[in-house]
């Protein structure tokens, strides 16, 4: 099935490593005529040399680094939007983050879906593929933590831990009405309408701040 709402559409896929981002963020690119996928690991690939990945007490390095894939994200997304295609792009992004990051698209319309499979599911789909995620800086359950208590409540939260990808892009599709983010006065509502900019290194988790 197709979707073709006549206008492009801007939308925003997070979640967990091992969410299903990947797969259902092009899937639903590819339920479009015109669409577009910007996959976050692809952007965060391109520092080929010097990268410093986002760990629970990161770096101001690594904050800088993310700082600089989102804002590429958000301008590869406002390009492809503003051209008339519809535009998928997604990423771990969570926490204190995650208004930050949409305030960086502008006045766009955003779609906001945050794909929310059980810390159990994720485990086993990451154990299951080729690329491991948890390997490293990260447990399951401290970034599903993340998740569910400092992110806050925007646009459409869905549990697809027990639904096929085309499943779980016929649900965003449907609830899309759900996934539109509320904009007042020209921005969104209850953000923050300042850049993202690297918090100091010290004090803590960056991501750690309570959800409203």
């Amino acid at each position: 099935m197709r979707s073709e709402p006549g206008t492009a559409q801007l939308f925003v896929l997070t979640g967990v490593q091992a969410a299903g981002k990947t797969t259902v963020g092009r899937g639903l690119a590819m339920r479009f005529t015109r669409g577009v996928f910007i996959e976050g690991d692809a952007v965060r690939e391109m520092v080929v040399r010097g990268r410093v990945e986002m760990s629970p007490e990161p770096s101001a390095e690594a904050l800088a680094q993310l700082s600089l894939r989102y804002g590429a994200q958000a301008l590869l997304a406002g390009q492809y939007f503003d051209a008339g295609f519809t535009v998928v792009v997604e990423d771990v992004i969570l926490g204190r983050h995650l208004d930050e990051y949409v305030a960086g698209l502008g006045d766009r319309p955003v779609h906001l879906v945050v794909l929310a499979p059980d810390a159990a599911t994720a485990a086993g789909r990451d154990a299951g593929r080729g690329k491991r995620a948890y390997l490293g800086n990260w447990t399951v359950a401290q970034l599903d933590d993340v998740l569910r208590h400092r992110t806050p409540r925007r646009g459409l939260w869905l549990d697809n831990s027990r639904l096929t990808v085309d499943e779980t892009v016929d649900a965003i599709l449907g609830r899309r009405a759900e996934a539109a983010l509320v904009r007042a006065g020209g921005a969104q509502r209850g953000t923050v309408s300042a850049p993202l900019t690297p918090a100091p290194a010290a004090g803590g988790n960056a991501w750690a701040e309570p959800a409203e």
